[in-house]
Parts: structure tokens; C-alpha cells; sequence
């Protein structure tokens, strides 16, 4: 099997994210099962090359397919946008900001030009975007809008166990009103379609319970009476493999153990927790419903530690293998 190109964004120049580039990328079995290519800055990769005290060379191209794709060297799309004079390792400000942007944007084009057949993205910081006037809350955010996208979804992959959300970054109160009948229906459909475009057609997924042991029928919350088992009994009727809901204490543990090929978690923390409590390095992030397949390391910028070379490379490699793994499957399907 051809290996499919990954193209992965460098992330803020001032986070830790050119530095678990070259730390993922300093690892020879990538080159085995991909061609990554780096979205960034010359002088920033080759700075982090230094911090992690790596024997990297670094190969500009100007377009994926003329990468070199050999263990020790760095082929980059150098989009020459920071000046090191002017960054400031391990804080905000605006000039990471708009260069992390950037960096997206432009893996965004090449994904959908076909030049490369997923991303893996890097962290970014949301008050970087701000200080550069850039108005999103994070990457999901801003790959919805550059490719006109309504609500893509977000899949959580860790081990053998993958996570759905019903919401994201919304307080609890409104994610606890946004469990309808009609929206939990769209995203058991939803969701099912996703799983096929990676590949995954056997298996039922589960359905997670809001309340504690999922109401107990009434007694203490009745959103799973009147709007969660609906919605599960309506994709029933349907064809849809699906089941629920079942206690978000137990419903984890059972699809870790393979009972399911995916739970539907009803809020961004019952989800969270669960898989990052797991593995929190080798949680990863999966972008379903874009025109193009996109992984991602799921922790942040960690400026407390940048330009040290201490940050674990490891959400990196798995974000890049994740990526590597679906993105034949995913084309297959689109």
C-alpha cells in the first residue's frame, strides 16, 4: 500500500508544537507508514531542532509530492512568516497567533487540492488567535469555517475505544439543553456515517446516560425518558446499530473492553475525562464530516515548557499514525 502524505501544521511558533513535530518526526517508523510533510516556519523547526538537541536536517519543498521522505531529514513547506528577533518563547502574542493560523490554513488548501490526504495537527493557543484579531476558540472552530462546514463532529480515539460528543465547548448548563431527541437522532446518524468513512462498519454504538445511572427511569432526571431513549428507539427503527443509554460510570469501561465499536458521550467532560483519565498522551482527536481526514494532538500549547525541549513527543507520533492509519479507508469512502 502507498504510503499517504500527512500534512502536519507546526502549530504557535511559541508552544511546544514545532518541538513534538521534530520529536515525532526524529522517529524512523513514521517514515515506514507515511510521508509527513511540515507546514511552518525554517527558522523556528530548525530552532526546535536545537532545543531537542536532535541530528535533523531540514529539505524545503515546495509542494508535498517533491518531498524526500527518508528517516533524519524534515521536508517543509516553509511559509517564512516569523521573525525570531521578535518571538517570545512561552508567551502570547499575536505573531504566534497568526502564524499558527496560517500554518492551518495552508494545510487546509493542500488537503483540499489532494496534495496531501490528511492532517495531523499541532497545539494552538486561543488568546494568541485573539491578540492577532483571529476570532476562533480552536481548531475545530476554524476548520469548520475555511471548508463551510456546519457542525463537524468530533471523535475521540484512544487504544481500542472511540468517543463521540454530542457537545463541546459550551457551559454545562446549555450542553445539559442541547440533549434533544431531534439533535441526539442527527448525531447517531451522523456518527454512524463517520465510523464507515473511517473504515469501521461492525460493532453497535453505545449511547452514554446524562444522569447518574441514567435517570433510574425518572427519578432524579428524565432527559433520558423523554428525549435520549427516542432517539435511540428512532435509529433503531431505522437500521441503526445502536444502543443506550447506558451509565456514563460503566459505558467507558464496557467499549474499552470491546463490547462497542463507540460511545456517544452527551458533554465534553463525560467524554474527557474518561479517555484522557485512560491515556492522556495517547488520546487523539479525530475531525469527522470535513472533505478531508484530520487528527490531532489533544493537549495545549504548554508554555510553561516551551523552548526546553522537554515536551513528550508521544500525542504527536499517534496523532500522525492515527492519520496514517484511517486516511486510505477515509479517501475510499469520500
Amino acid at each position: 500500500m502507498n504510503r499517504p502524505y500527512i500534512g502536519i501544521p507546526m502549530g504557535d511558533p511559541a508552544g511546544i508544537g514545532p518541538e513534538i513535530v521534530v520529536k515525532a518526526l526524529n522517529e524512523k517508523s513514521i517514515y515506514e507508514i507515511c510521508k509527513p510533510v511540515v507546514i511552518g516556519d525554517r527558522h523556528v523547526i530548525e530552532q526546535a531542532i536545537n532545543f531537542c538537541s536532535l541530528n535533523l536536517s531540514v529539505n524545503l519543498t515546495e509542494n508535498a509530492a517533491l518531498g524526500r521522505y527518508e528517516a533524519g531529514v524534515i521536508d517543509l513547506i516553509d511559509l517564512d512568516n516569523v521573525d525570531l528577533s521578535e518571538l517570545k518563547i512561552g508567551e502570547v502574542q499575536a505573531l504566534g497567533g497568526k502564524a499558527a493560523f496560517e500554518y492551518i490554513e495552508k494545510s487546509i488548501d493542500m488537503a483540499n487540492l489532494g496534495e496531501v490526504d490528511a492532517i495531523a495537527t499541532t497545539p494552538i493557543n486561543k488568546e494568541s488567535l485573539k491578540a492577532a484579531n483571529i476570532n476562533f476558540i480552536g481548531h475545530t472552530e476554524i476548520l469548520a469555517d475555511l471548508t463551510n462546514i456546519q457542525d463537524p463532529l468530533t471523535m475521540f480515539e484512544v487504544r481500542n475505544m472511540r468517543v463521540f460528543f454530542l457537545s463541546r465547548h459550551v457551559s454545562l448548563r446549555k450542553a445539559c439543553d442541547m440533549v434533544t431527541e431531534e439533535r441526539l437522532l442527527d448525531y447517531i446518524i451522523r456518527c454512524t456515517e463517520a465510523l464507515k468513512r473511517l473504515g469501521i462498519d461492525e460493532g453497535v454504538m453505545a449511547v452514554a446516560g446524562l444522569n447518574p445511572h441514567s435517570g433510574e427511569h425518572g427519578l432524579f432526571g428524565n432527559e433520558e425518558v423523554t428525549d435520549v431513549e427516542p432517539a435511540i428507539t428512532q435509529a433503531q427503527a431505522l437500521g441503526y446499530k445502536v444502543v443506550g443509554p447506558i451509565g456514563a460510570d460503566s459505558v467507558f469501561h464496557l467499549a474499552l473492553q470491546g463490547k462497542f465499536n463507540s460511545v456517544l458521550s452527551l458533554y465534553h467532560d463525560q467524554g474527557h475525562i474518561a479517555t484522557k483519565t485512560l491515556d492522556f498522551e495517547r488520546t487523539i482527536a479525530i475531525t469527522n464530516g470535513l472533505p478531508f481526514l484530520r487528527t490531532s494532538v489533544d493537549h495545549g500549547t504548554a508554555f510553561d515548557i516551551a523552548g526546553t525541549g522537554k515536551a513528550s513527543e508521544i500525542s504527536m507520533v499517534e496523532a500522525i499514525r492515527l492519520a496514517a492509519k484511517y486516511s486510505h479507508s477515509f479517501k475510499k469512502e469520500h
